[in-house]
This record gives C-alpha cells, sequence and structure tokens, in this order.
C-alpha cells in the first residue's frame, strides 16, 4: 500500500473522482500514488462497478485503488470489493467506528472539518483506520472545491511525528498545494475538483502542474 506514508519523506499524491480511462492513464504517467473512484450516487463523479473495474485494470500494482463510500451498507461495499480490486476504502459519511471495521481491506476515514470539532477524538475513535482524511465541511460530500482553517488542525496531527497519518484534502490546487504541505506537513494530500475542467472530467495540465506542486514542495529548503 503505498498511499499511505513511507520512510522517504515524501508526499503521497492522490487523484479522486476518476472516471475516464484517459485521466487514469495521465495520473499513471505522472506516478501519483493513488487515484480514487466513487460509489455515492449522488456525486457527479460516481461510477458504476463495471466502469470502476475497467479503471481499476489500468493501473499499475504501485498505485492504490480507493474506494470512496458514504454511509454505505456492508453489502454494497462488499458487492463493490467482489467485482473491483480496490486495495483502500475511503468512507466519507456518519459512519460509526464499529461500521467501519471489519472490511477485507484498509480504510480512511474521512472527517469533514469545522470550528468547534475535536479532531482527536477521531483519531481515538476510529483507531482501526490507516488514516484520516481532513476534508471541507459543506452540505455535499467532497469536490467541494473549498479549503478549510488548516489552524484547526491540532500539533498531534501536524508532520511525520503525527499519532495518525493525515490525508489533507479539501479545495487544493497546484496554487496552494504547497502551502497546505508546509502548514499541516501531512502524509498525502488529496484532489479532486482542483484537476478539473468539469465535474468528473479532469484537465492534464492541471494533474501535471498538481505534481509539479507537490514535489516542489518536498524538495528541501522549498518554504525558504
Amino acid at each position: 500500500m503505498s498511499f499511505i506514508g513511507g520512510p522517504d519523506g515524501r508526499t503521497r499524491i492522490k487523484f479522486c473522482g476518476m472516471t475516464r480511462e484517459q485521466d487514469i492513464d495521465a495520473a499513471v504517467a505522472l506516478n501519483v500514488d493513488a487515484i480514487g473512484l466513487i460509489f455515492y450516487g449522488p456525486s457527479p463523479r460516481c461510477v458504476s462497478i463495471e466502469r470502476a473495474a475497467r479503471l481499476v485494470g489500468r493501473l499499475p500494482s504501485s498505485i492504490d485503488a480507493v474506494g470512496l463510500f458514504v454511509d454505505a451498507s456492508r453489502e454494497e461495499i462488499d458487492e463493490v470489493l467482489d467485482r473491483v480490486p480496490l486495495t483502500l476504502l475511503q468512507l466519507h459519511g456518519d459512519e460509526t467506528p464499529e461500521q467501519c471495521a471489519g472490511f477485507r481491506i484498509p480504510f480512511i476515514k474521512v472527517v469533514r472539518v469545522e470550528p468547534g470539532l475535536d479532531l482527536l477524538d477521531f483519531v481515538f475513535a476510529f483507531d482501526q483506520a490507516v488514516a484520516l482524511l481532513l476534508d471541507t465541511h459543506t452540505a455535499a460530500y467532497g469536490g467541494s472545491g473549498k479549503v478549510f482553517d488548516w489552524s484547526l488542525v491540532p500539533l498531534a496531527l501536524i508532520g511525520p511525528d503525527a499519532v495518525r497519518p493525515v490525508v489533507l484534502s479539501g479545495g487544493l490546487n497546484a496554487a496552494n498545494v504547497a502551502d497546505g504541505i508546509a502548514r499541516v506537513r501531512p502524509s498525502a494530500v488529496d484532489t479532486s475538483s482542483g484537476i478539473e475542467s468539469a465535474k468528473g472530467i479532469k484537465d492534464a495540465t492541471a494533474m501535471r502542474d498538481f505534481v509539479a506542486a507537490v514535489r516542489a514542495a518536498d524538495r528541501p529548503n522549498s518554504q525558504e
């Protein structure tokens, strides 16, 4: 599982909301660490099981295939897992710790950040999660294009010694991702709308610029 950190200190990259073969191929060429497929009907980026299987079939083993679900039943998730070789689950709704536990592959728990929310409560409640994904709190689930207040992330979740790996998400694009990395020092960053020309349609130039910005942010003295 390449997506959730490693000893090299490199910020991992996930492109979420993938729907097209050419976008998968572009992500592979850019050597990202993970792609995300959305299995949530109201999302404009939702894909069918059949299409998801075709898209994942284009990935090398070095790139994680992450399935995003929102308050899905265990039967719904198992049906996808039976037919799509996902390597990670991203549970994006109001799932309880008990509802997240016991799947055949690891999971990331999404936390929609807003003032007054105690993120450390989530760390201890979802102790089986391999990481927390911090997203912007909006009425909808994901893909809002809005950045949350990074100062709300407690020191215990910042940097390589964080008590749980953090994936930073929410409105990231090539123009702001370096600042997000400098402020939060996450294990990984996740973007969807920040690399799109339309919902579910990725832009090859934006994808390339995003990766370049992350790589630049990781270089020593890049923030000096």
